[in-house]
């Protein structure tokens, strides 16, 4: 009876279905002193967990480096981890990173940031040209009277930033806004930095009317951003000077609620991770999933902070 009840254990175990296997999926950030990114990894962890047979790896570069983040990606190449989710910093650095982890038979999708030119199976996130038009329309809604805004940027080589500027501009075209020279700065991803840009093209164009920062980076310093708005503030007051910043996270929100700001567009990076994961898993178990997985969008002004903030 005993070695009948162990060979039923036996064959029990051999009839598994393969997907019931652990996979080690990894989330590649740009830079992981973004704390953008710090939702995305929760989102990833959290679904790994609910999944049960998956292990969400998470490592990036500590600031904007695309060439960094290439050789991490090569280390987990290296390692045959089962599944990657990158956030591209640089289309044409990670186009030849995707290539190679595609022929060591690791499969590739994109959150965030894309790189549509390349092996990447699926992208999962913003549809960073309607982003940057929603920032745009949002500008002209508050402040239709138009004048001179720039825009801050993240990193040059980052097709998803670029998709944002082009959305704002296209929003703004026709309008009575025009784009100063110098627009838009890039900070490469570093939130001191972008504060610092703020500060530079107010003092080089004291009517300067509006700034968008296509990404949330100047308020991941919300001291320093808290000082920008504070020297600002009379003018943001009156209506002479317009800040509509893209994301939402806590601390921006805060910001928005206490008067640091005008308005706020949001994405939704904890989807991003829990959606990697499932689309991940689906692929590794011989599914067909969709090319493009829109994450939506969420417009904040101080009339919805607070419920954005229960």
């Amino acid at each position: 009876m005993r070695k009948l009840l162990l060979a039923g254990i036996a064959v029990a175990l051999m009839a598994t279905p393969a997907f019931a296997a652990n996979y080690r999926f990894v989330i590649v950030p740009k830079a992981m002193n973004n704390p953008f990114f710090d939702f995305a990894r929760d989102g990833c962890q959290k679904r790994a967990k609910e999944l049960g047979n998956i292990e969400c790896i998470y490592k990036g570069p500590v600031e904007h480096e695309p060439a960094t983040q290439a050789q991490i990606i090569q280390d987990f190449i290296t390692q045959k981890v089962d599944g990657l989710a990158i956030s591209v910093a640089d289309v044409a650095a990670m186009t030849k990173s995707i290539e190679a982890a595609t022929a060591a038979g690791i499969p590739v999708i994109t959150f965030d940031a894309d790189a549509p030119g390349s092996k990447r199976i699926a992208y999962i996130g913003t549809n960073n040209k309607e982003f940057g038009l929603a920032l745009g329309k949002q500008l002209l809604k508050m402040r239709p009277d138009g004048g001179k805004y720039a825009m801050v940027s993240g990193g040059p080589g980052a097709k998803n930033l670029a998709e944002r500027v082009e959305g704002v501009r296209e929003a703004l075209k026709g309008s009575k806004w025009t784009e100063v020279a110098g627009s838009p700065t890039f900070c490469n991803d570093d939130p001191a930095l972008a504060v610092q840009q703020m500060t530079d093209m107010r003092t080089a164009t004291p009517d300067l009317a509006a700034i968008v920062p296509i990404g949330g980076w100047p308020m991941f310093a919300p001291e320093g951003f808290k000082a920008f708005a504070s020297r600002n503030k009379k003018d943001i007051d009156s209506g002479k000077f317009t800040l509509v910043v893209a994301d939402t996270l806590k601390m921006q929100l805060e910001l928005l609620r206490d008067g640091y700001a005008n308005a706020l567009v949001g994405q939704r990076p904890f989807e991003m991770g829990e959606k990697a994961m499932d689309t991940l898993l689906a692929i590794k178990k011989g599914e067909k999933v969709p090319e493009i997985v829109y994450t939506g969008l969420d417009l904040v002004t101080k009339d919805n902070v607070a419920q954005m903030l229960k």
